[in-house]
């Protein structure tokens, strides 16, 4: 970063420097020492990193996010979480260079008394990647919202309810009445959370041909999100769609489901669950869910519960974490682990049952 100093006509001491843009920024000073003290300090603050671009003085939080956030490619639910995450904030209005950690720790702390420690951290992670990018920019020099403490999650096993194959046997012979049309149908959906572990948005998005009957699979490629008040159809979450390896008795029941909701001939593009030819919404499918467990007295059951079923069942029966993971749609395997691991046998379960089996081959009863 090139500097120079020159006395001007005025008797002024110019200070003049270019940042690595190439853009010029110069000061006037009284005096040659506070000329070269200004560009000592310059330099320093580029040799250590803490360099920021003066142009950026008072540039407010809610700009820097408004400019930065235009540049990103989103997903767009990811981009509708930002928005309102960014929205949250009780600094939007101040100059960047002005938020301390204390700003960022009052919002934490106000927001532990309406929403879940997941919801924080994901927050969280939203407006410090606001301030890790403004540090790039040179807007500030430091993260104001590192080493900000979130409230403790509550541990996988304690927090994770997981029906019983009783339960979901309850569930599925109440999902349907015939009282209630829109839960005509309805067991089938249950029965794709339980036996396929798809999620809510998922379930509801599933299409005739997404079916491949004779391999067994089914394919994920669209989820139903909710949208102000509308139920729009969107691609899944980031690494979500997948073929699913579902059992002969889940094919059964859509084969059955298709002939009596849908009819001979369907079309491939057909929803497996819709209401006057429009996909489901989400609202109708809390309702219908509502209604079916509270038929079968299963009141605390959740309808995401039904997903923890289907990955315990398949940890139970051996399956990798890499399975697991491709079967519940997961990002990364890390996500299956951090979810689940709990339900995977550990190193001492693995020890005790081959040591028990030694001693049974041991003391086996000797043969007459």
């Amino acid at each position: 970063m090139p500097g120079s100093i020159a006395k001007r006509d005025n008797g002024k001491w110019r200070a003049r420097y270019r940042d690595d843009n190439g853009r010029e920024h110069s000061r006037h000073f009284d005096r040659k020492v506070d000329a070269q003290r200004w560009l000592d300090e310059i330099t320093t603050s580029v040799v250590r990193g803490s360099y920021v671009d003066p142009r950026a003085d008072g540039v407010t939080f809610d700009e820097f996010y408004a400019e930065w956030s235009a540049r990103q490619i989103w997903v767009h639910r990811t981009r509708v979480s930002a928005d309102n995450a960014v929205s949250t904030v009780q600094f939007g209005h101040l100059p960047m260079s002005s938020i301390r950690r204390s700003h960022v720790e009052t919002w934490v702390k106000a927001m532990t008394t309406t929403l879940a420690p997941t919801t924080i951290k994901t927050r969280y992670v939203i407006i410090r990647s606001v301030f890790r990018a403004a540090v790039l920019e040179r807007v500030i020099s430091d993260d104001p919202s590192v080493g900000v403490t979130l409230p403790r999650r509550r541990r996988a096993e304690a927090a994770m309810s997981i029906p019983t194959p009783a339960q979901v046997g309850l569930l599925l012979e109440h999902a349907e009445s015939r009282d209630i049309s829109i839960r005509v149908g309805f067991r089938t959906y249950v029965a794709l959370c339980a036996f396929a572990g798809l999620r809510l948005g998922e379930a509801a998005a599933v299409q005739v041909g997404d079916l491949d009957a004779d391999q067994r699979q089914l394919s994920i490629s669209r989820q139903v999100q909710i949208e102000g008040t509308e139920s729009v159809v969107r691609g899944p979450k980031f690494g979500s769609e997948r073929v699913v390896f579902i059992p002969d008795e889940l094919v059964d029941i859509l084969r059955e489901h298709i002939a009596a909701q849908i009819g001979a001939g369907p079309r491939t593009d057909q929803w497996l669950f819709s209401i006057n030819g429009q996909v489901i919404a989400n609202n109708t499918v809390g309702y219908c869910w509502r209604t079916t467990r509270a038929a079968a007295g299963l009141d605390q059951v959740r309808l995401h519960d039904l997903r923890h079923f289907y990955a315990s069942g398949l940890i139970a029966e051996g399956c990798d974490v890499v399975t697991v993971q491709r079967s519940l749609g997961h990002a990364a395997a890390t996500t299956t682990l951090n979810t689940y691991g709990h339900l995977w046998p550990t190193a001492g379960d693995r020890t005790r049952a081959a040591a028990s089996q030694l001693a049974k081959a041991a003391l086996k009863p000797k043969s007459d």
